[in-house]
């Protein structure tokens, strides 16, 4: 889609770079990305559409469902039944995707990289990111959705690889899942991550262990 949109060439058309990138984060085989391309650029003719979809977990958790199908009908029931079947609530449009941002998040790994929080915090800052997050584990970037592009490419030119590096919806606030239903809570998340024409749910979960 994004090469249909901007043409087959990346480095003239942003939105296929990005998609490009999240594909190489998540391990897709080049050849695979190169037949999409491929059939863009022959014409295909499938039609297909961008929906999100909006709804509730436990405690009034915030649940945004990204997705893109050809089919609007199976996808609605699909990520109604999976939503619902497991203690969720559907939402209107705007219901929740007011209590989060589109914002540009980098993930850098911490593991050999000689760096402290402070001198990372320079790094993002100096690169035009709005705020850095850290864990044990790993530094979380964020950007303006319209700066993304631009801090990402300059954090490369700087020498850092990225865990990953996209455009998020992140929310504003955070809310605990109870106890007594994080079971019930991820095998909700786990129908949606199923779903083919799902692309990317985001939460307003805040897990007691992170794991």
């Amino acid at each position: 889609m994004a090469a249909k949109a901007g043409g087959p060439d990346p480095s003239g058309n942003p939105g296929l770079r990005l998609m490009i990138d999240k594909a190489r984060a998540a391990n897709m085989p080049k050849d695979v990305m190169n037949r999409a391309i491929k059939k863009a650029e022959d014409g295909d003719k499938t039609s297909y559409d961008e929906i999100m979809y909006e709804g509730y977990g436990p405690n009034g958790i915030g649940i945004l469902v990204s997705a893109l199908t050809d089919n609007k009908n199976r996808t609605n029931s699909d990520v109604r039944v999976a939503i619902t079947r497991h203690g969720g609530t559907m939402a209107g449009a705007g219901a929740v995707s007011f209590m989060f941002d589109r914002k540009g998040k980098i993930v850098i790994s911490r593991e050999d990289l000689d760096m402290d929080e402070d001198d990372m915090l320079e790094a993002a800052l100096e690169a035009g990111a709005e705020d850095l997050q850290t864990d044990d584990d790993e530094f979380t970037i964020l950007t303006d959705a319209k700066e993304f592009a631009q801090v990402r490419d300059a954090l490369t030119e700087a020498g850092f690889k990225f865990e990953s590096a996209d455009l998020a919806m992140i929310p504003q606030n955070t809310i605990p899942v109870p106890a007594e239903k994080e079971e019930t809570f991820q095998n909700l998340l786990d129908a949606l991550d199923a779903l083919d024409d799902v692309t990317d749910v985001y939460t307003s979960a805040e897990w007691a262990d992170e794991d």
